[in-house]
């Protein structure tokens, strides 16, 4: 699956940095931050696609080919398609580790490099990022909304492309997901994939019970069937509890039944009364039929008697918001003269005047609950000394303030690339889910609801909050 990705960009990228080159700005150094705004959909996000972001970064090449198309549209200097010869990132990379929750306004990646290659990399960073990020939050909540049960995602065939079906697969697991039927997934990323069959398998029969018959005759270990092609309470569950007898009698227990469409809540729960009744009390029940987390709450509610959730195309397109919006944004210039200037964009909109400065975030964790309370985003190289009070204030209504006396704070970024060489170990897929399930357990329930969520602190250090204000001040100043 090796692939140059180096021209998956957007042409101003490359404009801009021909400007710089000519502009004589290649030894600024440039600090940016990914991260996503506050929105009504999303509270929080589940990191993700940071190994195959940090992948593409180390592999920037651009062959002869490609400097011959960038050449052939007339647009750059020749300076400047030489300098692209040998054009290497050599800068740092800080991120939070996947499966870290994030929320808005911190950066869950920061770049740290010569302004030519931080500019470069933005455009398939965030295509990158945000993809993965949104599929994670979004398998997220359909695992809270499930309550345990497991997860299996199979939205492959309504993915937007082989990549969205592939890396949203990934996604997926690490937001809470146990499975999927992507097959390719599955072999990449040590994935366990799972499945039935089709209404076809049983149309392709003289009938429902002989289809049925040659499917656990050829996994009878593994025989979990579908039984809604012709009537799930009439014919499907009585020709599957007949089989299910046959595989008893050759010494095999069946896995279960699924539904596929009609009223959940209704036929699972008859259905499960059926299995019972029939002997069969160990047989799950899946469901699927464009499941979201809301739909699985709702089925909850009534009582469905449901084991295992198949979600699939709400789930790997992310429909009720189908892109996460993260943006790329300058915080910081090292000029080549030296020295530190923090940037600032200002909007009329509160929410898109973003946070100057080259930034740590720390979060902060009650010590006798071990749950989180707050983020705090600080100036790099900001401590917090845990052996006294800390005060946080809200970044725009600053009367609001907490003080923590009993709690411990983690840093949430690590050094990923330093001086274009990766010095950061990834783990395993199954090391991420584990590490993602810890931090969702370390957050109240209240900040994960999936309506009206409480909103989650995160707060400005008095450090980066003067600077922040100072900047706005002066630059209001200037342009009047």
């Amino acid at each position: 699956m090796k692939r140059n990705l180096t021209m998956l960009t957007d042409l101003y990228q490359l404009t801009m940095m021909n400007g710089y080159l000519e502009s004589g700005k290649q030894d600024d150094v440039a600090v940016f931050d990914v991260f996503f705004r506050r929105n009504e959909v999303l509270s929080y996000s589940v990191a993700a696609g940071l190994e195959q972001a940090i992948d593409y970064i180390l592999s920037i090449r651009f062959e002869q080919d490609d400097i011959e198309y960038l050449r052939s549209l007339g647009v750059f200097s020749e300076d400047f398609l030489q300098y692209l010869k040998n054009f290497r990132f050599t800068g740092d990379v800080y991120a939070v580790p996947e499966g870290t929750l994030v929320f808005p306004e911190e950066p869950i990646l920061t770049v740290k490099a010569p302004l030519l290659e931080a500019q470069f990399i933005e455009t398939a960073l965030l295509n990158i990022v945000n993809h993965q990020t949104l599929i994670a939050t979004k398998a997220a909540k359909v695992a809270y909304a499930a309550k345990g049960d497991s997860v299996m995602e199979f939205g492959l065939r309504r993915a937007q492309g082989p990549d969205a079906g592939v890396y949203g697969a990934r996604a997926a697991v690490i937001g809470g997901c146990r499975s999927t039927s992507n097959v390719l997934a599955g072999k990449m990323f040590d994935i366990p994939v799972a499945g039935t069959h089709a209404h076809s398998w049983v149309m392709n029969f003289p009938s429902e019970y002989e289809a049925f018959c040659a499917y656990a005759d050829l996994f009878p270990e593994a025989c979990l069937l579908l039984v809604d092609t012709y009537d799930t309470l009439r014919s499907g569950v009585p020709n599957a509890i007949k089989v299910f007898d046959r595989l008893r009698a050759k010494g095999y227990e069946p896995k279960g039944i699924r539904l596929d469409s009609g009223d959940l809540a209704y036929l699972s729960k008859t259905a499960r009364k059926m299995l019972d009744d029939a002997g069969y009390p160990n047989a799950i029940i899946c469901a699927s039929g464009d499941l979201d987390e809301y739909l699985i709450t709702s089925l909850k509610n009534q009582g469905a008697a449901i084991d295992l959730w198949g979600v699939g195309t709400k789930l790997i397109t992310s429909a009720d918001m189908p892109a996460l919006g993260g943006v790329y944004k300058l915080s910081a210039l090292y000029p080549k003269e030296g020295g530190e200037i923090p940037k600032i964009k200002l909007s009329d909109n509160t929410v898109k005047i973003t946070n100057p400065a080259f930034k740590d975030i720390y979060r902060i964790y009650d010590k006798a609950t071990g749950k989180a309370e707050a983020d705090l985003i600080v100036v790099r190289g900001e401590t917090i000394d845990e052996t006294k009070p800390l005060t946080i204030f809200h970044p725009t209504e600053t009367w609001k303030r907490t003080t923590f006396t009993e709690y411990t704070v983690r840093p949430l970024t690590v050094p990923i690339i330093q001086n274009g060489q990766a010095v950061y170990a990834f783990p395993k897929l199954s090391k991420i889910c584990e590490y993602a399930e810890q931090e969702k357990g370390t957050f109240w329930d209240e900040y994960k609801r999936l309506d009206n969520p409480h909103v989650y602190k995160v707060d400005l250090s008095q450090k980066l909050y003067d600077i922040k204000t100072k900047l706005i001040s002066e630059i209001r100043a200037k342009n009047g």
